[in-house]
Order: C-alpha cells, then sequence, then structure tokens
C-alpha cells in the first residue's frame, strides 16, 4: 500500500460536481419518466426532531489526510473488512479528539464508481438520528474512500453473531430498541426523504451502534430513489445479500419500498433467534432463517425459536413480547408484498413492544424491591418504618396516582392484546395458504 511519505501531492477535487459521475449517478437512479436533476431534489424536509443541520457539508480530503489520520492504514487501525473494502479508526487533524471511520474502498471489489457516488450523494442530503453521519470522502486518482462518523459499539452482527461473554449478550430491551431505531432511520428513508429512497440493503451488519445502544443505518452504495407519480415500483439489477432479499424483488428485479420491509423482518428474526440468515443445515445444504423459524412460529414454539441467551422462560412477559416481536416480523415476511404492513405501522408496533416490555420490567422490579424489603424487615436487619414515616415516604396521592396510571396502562394493554391476537390471527391464516406441508425443524 501506498505510505503515507511516498505519496505525491494531487489536485484536490469534488466528486459531486464531476458531470461524468453526475451522469453516472442519475443513469443508476433515476427512470425514464424521472430528469437527472432529481438527484438534486432529495432532500429531507426540516423537521427539529427527527433531521439533524442539514447545513453541514460534506467535506472533500485528500488521500494524505486520511493516510495520516488512520496511521497509514496500518493493520492496527483496521476495525472491519466487508465485500466493498475495509474500515480503519481513525482522527483528523481538523478535528483532533473527535474518531472517525474511513471506509477505503477495494478497486476491484463489487462497489464502482456509481455505488461510491450514490453513497456521497445520498448521506450528503439525508440527515437523520438514525443514519450514519458521512463527513465527507476521498476521490483523488483511483483511490475512493469515504469518512463517517466512528460507531464505537460495532454492528449489530458483531454483538448478534459474535463470540462475546454472557455480560455483553443484549437482553430482549435492548435488541428491540435498536430494531425500533433502525425503523425509524428506515421510516424518514421512505417518508420524509423527497423523492423516497429504497435502501435496498438492510442487515444487521449495516446496523451500527452508537453509545448507548443507538442504532443507525450505514452503507447507501446501493441505495435508490423509490417509484414517484403513478409507478408502482422500480426495475432494476438485483442486488443486496442473499437471505434478506424480497422474494419478488428477487425474483422480478421489481424494488419497492416494500422490499425493505421484507428485510427488516429478516433483521427482527435475527435479532429474535440469534441465528444467522442463512445457515448451515444437515449434509452441508443451507436454509433460510426464514423457512427454518416458520413451521416453528406456526406451531407456536416460542422458546424454541427465540435465542437462549435471552433467557425467556419462566418470565411470562418476555414470553409475550417475543410473541408479539414475531408477530411483526412475520408481517413484515408476508409473500404478498401489498399485505406486508408500512415502516410507520412497524415504528408504532415497536414503540408498543419496547413499551410493553419496559412497563414490566419497572413492575417487576418494584415488586421485587417490595418483597426483599419485607423479607428484610421480618429478619430486622431494617428498621419497620412507622405509619408517619410510610406516609412521609409515599403519600396515599401518589400511591393513588400510581395505581390511576397502572389501570389506564393495563386497559390499553388489553386493548393492544386484542389488535395482536387479531394481527396473529391473520398472520397464521397467511401462513397456512403459503405451505400445507408439516414442519420440518432443521437446525439452521
Amino acid at each position: 500500500m501506498t505510505c503515507c511519505s511516498c505519496f505525491g501531492p494531487r489536485r484536490r477535487h469534488d466528486v459531486t460536481k464531476n458531470p461524468k459521475l453526475i451522469k453516472g449517478f442519475s443513469d443508476h437512479n433515476s427512470r425514464p419518466d424521472q430528469p437527472s436533476s432529481s438527484a438534486n431534489q432529495a432532500r429531507a424536509s426540516q423537521d427539529s426532531e427527527t433531521q439533524q443541520d442539514s447545513s453541514k457539508r460534506t467535506e472533500c480530503f485528500t488521500y494524505r489526510e486520511l493516510a495520516t489520520a488512520t496511521n497509514n492504514f496500518r493493520l492496527e487501525s483496521m476495525i472491519g473488512r466487508g465485500g466493498f473494502g475495509s474500515v480503519y479508526k481513525g482522527m483528523l487533524e481538523t478535528t483532533p479528539g473527535q474518531n472517525v471511520a474511513v471506509k477505503m474502498l477495494d478497486t476491484s471489489g463489487h462497489q464502482g464508481d456509481k455505488e461510491f457516488l450514490v453513497e456521497v450523494l445520498m448521506l450528503s442530503l439525508l440527515r437523520h438520528e438514525h443514519l450514519v453521519t458521512l463527513f465527507g470522502y476521498c476521490a483523488e486518482g483511483d483511490q475512493r474512500l469515504l469518512v463517517y462518523e466512528y460507531m464505537p459499539f460495532g454492528s449489530v452482527e458483531d454483538h448478534i453473531h459474535g463470540y462475546g461473554s454472557e455480560e455483553e449478550v443484549l437482553d430482549l430491551s435492548t435488541r428491540m430498541q435498536i430494531a425500533l431505531g433502525s425503523a425509524k432511520g428506515l421510516a424518514y428513508l421512505h417518508n420524509v426523504a423527497q423523492p423516497p429512497v429504497i435502501y435496498r440493503d438492510l442487515k444487521t451488519a449495516n446496523i451500527l451502534l452508537d453509545h448507548g445502544y443507538k442504532a443507525k443505518l450505514s452503507d447507501f452504495g446501493l441505495a435508490k430513489f423509490g417509484p414517484s407519480g403513478d409507478m408502482s415500483h422500480v426495475s432494476t439489477r438485483v442486488m443486496g445479500t442473499h437471505g434478506y432479499c424480497a422474494p419478488e424483488y428477487a425474483s422480478t428485479g421489481k424494488l419497492t419500498t416494500k422490499s425493505d420491509i421484507y428485510s427488516f423482518g429478516v433483521v427482527m428474526l435475527e435479532l429474535i433467534t440469534g441465528r444467522k440468515p442463512i445457515g448451515d443445515a444437515c449434509m452441508g445444504a443451507k436454509r433460510l432463517l426464514v423457512n427454518w423459524a416458520l413451521p416453528l412460529f406456526r406451531d407456536q414454539e416460542i422458546r424454541k425459536i427465540a435465542d437462549p441467551m435471552l433467557s425467556i422462560q419462566g418470565h411470562h412477559y418476555m414470553e409475550e413480547a417475543v410473541e408479539r416481536a414475531l408477530v411483526l416480523a412475520y408481517m413484515c415476511l408476508r409473500e404478498d408484498a401489498n399485505a406486508r404492513p408500512t415502516v410507520k405501522e412497524v415504528v408504532e408496533a415497536l414503540d408498543n413492544i419496547v413499551r410493553f416490555i419496559e412497563r414490566k420490567k419497572k413492575k417487576k422490579e418494584r415488586n421485587i424491591g417490595y418483597g426483599r424489603r419485607v423479607e428484610l424487615e421480618k429478619k430486622g436487619a431494617v428498621a419497620v418504618s412507622s405509619p408517619k414515616e410510610t406516609t412521609r415516604m409515599l403519600s396515599v396521592n401518589e400511591i393513588e396516582v400510581e395505581v390511576e396510571v397502572e389501570e389506564e396502562e393495563e386497559d390499553l394493554e388489553r386493548e393492544r392484546a386484542v389488535a395482536d391476537a387479531k394481527n396473529w390471527a391473520e398472520t397464521m391464516r397467511a401462513l397456512r395458504r403459503q405451505s400445507n406441508e408439516p414442519p420440518k425443524q432443521t437446525t439452521p
């Protein structure tokens, strides 16, 4: 690899202003009835709650700057490697103290100039708290590099399929929070960006985690502008990752936002089961996670589907939460694309699941805390509170308010349970229509 000391200075140029590459980007993303200038119209509406400051410009870096930032791209600076190239951790001289991730694209790999430009333009125009921020890029000579914000917790794939200790295992609440954050990022692409954007490569490897396991979507090289006007889909060459692609897209090349919803369903299954989308079955044959989990889900074998590391046995609310998540996953995985939920409906469902888990956890912790105090009082380990002290710690009014809130939440919970039951029945009917074969439980 060329070292910084022997890399000759080259003229810095802005790839986003290169007419040839802009034309390539337009050809790559536009449709016959859509003018090429639509690339410049892909700006998100200014939403103070969901959109970051879009005035931040994407910077054009020199190769020398990025080589210096990553210690000449040495092996110890590498934090990841994929089909599109290697990723290095670094620190820019212009922003001391702030780590960045520098992706060096493999010029002989899958991602060419068009995909590079797509990613630069997409992330330059799209700003959201659940999308990875692109700080800049380098396009000197044959070099193609992208500079992102550094995500300290790695990818979801690392956590779900890695080799961490039991202390590092993500609990169900965190997994559902990750799913919710990812869905919000997808909702921004589908519903806020104009024209809408189809992600086309949603997978756990492309969901990165910031502090607090905040999920952000990354890698937009395969993203496409969605259909506009009277068009129902975008026809394109089939791209993406096997195991995540929607069946109708894989067979016809017709791409819609519902293609992303299918991929999201696979991600949900990964989060719930802890298994890879494609596993090794007996006799060396490959088996899709979707096909393995389908019979078990149809037979309501929730414990067999759920990741053993979640330890849901004995925790009824955990089993109920997993069941709700599975219903949502399989609604996203319906063969009929039109029957899949919208991303807005996915966000609402996940928000309900997350709140359900947190509410049950708090109630359980409160009950455990009360029981522990009673036990200690019986043993004389703590002084029994007098009625006056008890009143001072928690007034009658506070108790009444807490009870009222719990009753309201239980009423809402019953309503959600009825809705979930309807969704479950509808999903089960769809599953029976899809397959009349007896379930075959083969380990992926």
